[in-house]
């Protein structure tokens, strides 16, 4: 059997940072971590699965004893925030009312959507759901992370494709995707396209480079407050 491991879990503590950042008590643990999950799948419905989609590929969370803190990373930060604010005020106030906690909702813009996994994952699962050619999409998409700057992409879909009758796998690779590697920057992304025929599920891995090589400043996840660590080699 393949042996198969999230290629984010297998870097938290090393390369990467935790995605919700906060300190509890074991009696309040599994409380707060199922209050988490249920603001992550309401942000993704709320911004991702109705319009205007705002493309949120991320979501960060930390708490404090006072405050929650929500940072969300999109690539359309106009549409989460609304004009003057009315959009983020009122996602805000949502949340708010789901969790009962004084809340703080952030944004911070992805530079290059082409190479997000999760955001090349949403649209690849959106063109299927309009019938489009799977293997054009996956071929324009692969050669659009390339050409926008990603070291390797590989994309995995798994269904009836084309609507056959039996589900099978197909997938596209281009440059480099050292999963084994540590110190290798890759990008998970996962979505599901529900079509007329069934679910069709999507996978998408980019490598983006060693985090080694990346100037001080430029890691995303860093922005959105965490601090992943590059280690050099002893």
């Amino acid at each position: 059997m393949g042996q198969k491991v999230h290629p984010f879990g297998f870097r938290v503590g090393i390369t990467e940072a935790h995605k919700s950042r906060w300190y509890a008590p074991k009696a309040l643990y599994g409380e707060l971590l199922v209050e988490d999950e249920k603001i992550r799948r309401y942000i993704d419905h709320r911004l991702n699965r109705r319009p205007p989609f705002a493309a949120a590929s991320d979501v960060h969370i930390e708490r404090t004893r006072e405050e929650l803190k929500i940072i969300i990373r999109t690539a359309r930060p106009g549409l989460v925030i609304g004009p003057k604010g009315a959009e983020i005020e009122r996602l805000t106030e949502d949340i708010q009312g789901l969790t009962g906690r004084n809340v703080s909702i952030s944004c911070v813009e992805v530079a290059n959507p082409d190479i997000e996994a999760q955001l090349i994952g949403e649209s690849i699962a959106e063109q299927l759901q309009k019938r489009a050619s799977f293997r054009r999409i996956m071929k324009m998409k692969a050669d659009a992370a390339m050409t926008a700057g990603a070291r390797g992409i590989k994309i995995m879909l798994s269904g009836r494709l084309g609507g056959h009758e039996m589900s099978r796998s197909e997938d596209i690779r281009l440059g480099a995707i050292p999963l084994q590697t540590l110190q290798a920057n890759i990008d998970y992304g996962f979505a599901k396209s529900h079509t007329t025929y069934g679910i069709i599920g999507v996978k998408v891995w980019v490598y983006k480079g060693m985090y080694n090589e990346v100037k001080e400043g430029e890691i995303e996840s860093r922005a959105a407050g965490a601090r992943p660590r590059a280690r050099g080699r002893h």
